[in-house]
């Protein structure tokens, strides 16, 4: 184990409940390590469902395109926990060094002492301990569960509170209706800080609007103070200062147009001044793993067939396999492939629901076991699939699925889309050695 890992495990040992939402707990731990929440930079907080990496993504290009220094904080990391952690630096930031991370984290402990926190939240107290030392123009903050009870909501004035697409996850914690998971999400509200919310369903518009109302946070809604569309294939955004006629995101598929446009929106909403030029190089640089990526080198892409594309996505909820199906859809218009899907969920997912979405579109899906505590057995995930309609079979892991799919014999060869959850995300990266900076 590494010095980091030591520390971590150690930390899960005086709280084992991976997730325990309360603020009682991070204020403690912040009070007794002086309150560095309040020395980090200028803050845009991002809470929501689908979309919120991907945002914070083009925040951070968009920013350091300007030659603004970013730090960022995001969760879960895929295969490192140093993922979590980037300092910012003028020629673009870094994820924090082992060393760094476990110093800050030791410092944490101590201050901690035996009393109960979750991991998160020690990560979390960590992240403003690093980020209070470290001198940066901005600080990207994205929520970990929910919005008003997060460990992160302890920022007493950002630039911008933003909330991305809502929908149904992690109800067992943030309730079993869209409104009352939406509540959540408006938690990260604050008067006079404005509130920018993306493109939601009505109901969810109805209570994120209410919400902002009450916390007297200027609305800056899509569809209503601005707008993003996609015209000719290019990134069109109006707003009350004007219009910006952009080049698509470099991040795939038509849902990423709408976490640019958030982005944009933010910015713009929270007074920071940039050039149409730093929008523009942000839009083309922006990277996010996991998300449509596509794997072109390493080890597991000669398992699958010659000649195959191999695509990873971190989706797990039913609006992410939307818009996943979606993007695989365009891309279907544009080049023709056979499409097989090797999918691994976590039992707290509605793995129906998120499968449905690849009716018609998907030749053979996979299931894949993740070695995760709550993972669906491969067989399960197969069931599943083929009561969607989906052909369907188990595999023992990513490497067998892929050798499988090899001996099928498509023609064209195929585009394997390996999805279902960030676990399983991380395990592949892992697997195929794809270096994560």
């Amino acid at each position: 184990m590494t010095p980091v890992d030591s520390i971590l495990a150690r930390l899960l040992a005086l709280h084992p409940k991976r997730i325990d939402v309360s603020l009682d707990r991070m204020r403690r731990v912040l009070e007794r390590l002086g309150h560095p929440e309040r020395r980090v930079p200028p803050v845009i907080h991002v809470a929501g469902t689908n979309g919120k990496g991907s945002t914070i993504a083009f925040l951070r290009a968009m920013l350091e395109a300007a030659g603004q220094s970013v730090h960022v904080y995001t969760s879960p990391n895929l295969v490192r926990v140093n993922e979590r952690f980037r300092l910012g630096s003028r020629g673009g930031g870094l994820l924090v060094t082992d060393h760094a991370l476990a110093e800050a984290l030791t410092e944490c402990e101590v201050a901690n002492g035996d009393s109960p926190i979750t991991l998160f939240e020690i990560e979390t107290a960590a992240a403003f301990v690093l980020f209070a030392r470290h001198p940066a123009d901005y600080l990207l903050l994205e929520v970990g569960l929910g919005g008003r009870l997060d460990a992160t909501n302890v920022v007493e004035r950002p630039l911008a509170s933003v909330v991305t697409p809502v929908s149904m996850d992690h109800v067992e914690f943030l309730g079993d209706t869209i409104e009352k998971i939406a509540t959540e999400k408006a938690g990260i509200f604050r008067a006079g800080v404005p509130a920018v919310i993306a493109a939601q369903t009505d109901l969810v518009s109805a209570v994120l609007e209410r919400h902002a109302e009450r916390a007297r946070a200027p609305l800056h809604a899509a569809g209503q103070q601005w707008q993003a569309t996609v015209e000719h294939g290019r990134l069109v955004y109006q707003d009350e200062k004007g219009l910006l006629d952009m080049p698509p995101p470099k991040l795939f598929g038509r849902h990423q147009f709408d976490n640019a446009g958030t982005a944009i929106a933010a910015l713009r909403a929270a007074d920071v001044q940039l050039p149409a030029k730093a929008i523009e190089q942000g839009l083309l640089r922006a990277e996010w793993p996991a998300r449509l990526q596509r794997l072109t080198t390493g080890k597991l892409i000669s398992l699958a067939p010659a000649g195959a594309e191999l695509w990873l996505d971190g989706g797990h909820n039913a609006d992410g396999g939307r818009a996943i199906a979606a993007a695989l859809g365009d891309l279907e218009e544009r080049v023709s492939r056979p499409l097989v899907l090797v999918v691994g969920m976590l039992s707290t997912k509605d793995r129906s629901a998120f499968l449905r979405n690849f009716t018609g579109l998907v030749q053979r899906v996979f299931g894949v076991p993740i070695h995760q505590e709550k993972s669906v057995p491969a067989d399960e995930i197969a069931a599943s699939a083929r009561s969607a309609g989906i052909p369907a079979a188990a595999a023992p892991s990513i490497e067998d699925a892929l050798k499988a799919i090899a001996t099928l014999g498509f023609d064209p060869p195929p585009r394997i889309l390996i999805t279902g959850s960030l676990y399983l995300a991380g395990e592949v990266l892992a697997a195929n050695g794809t270096e994560l900076l």
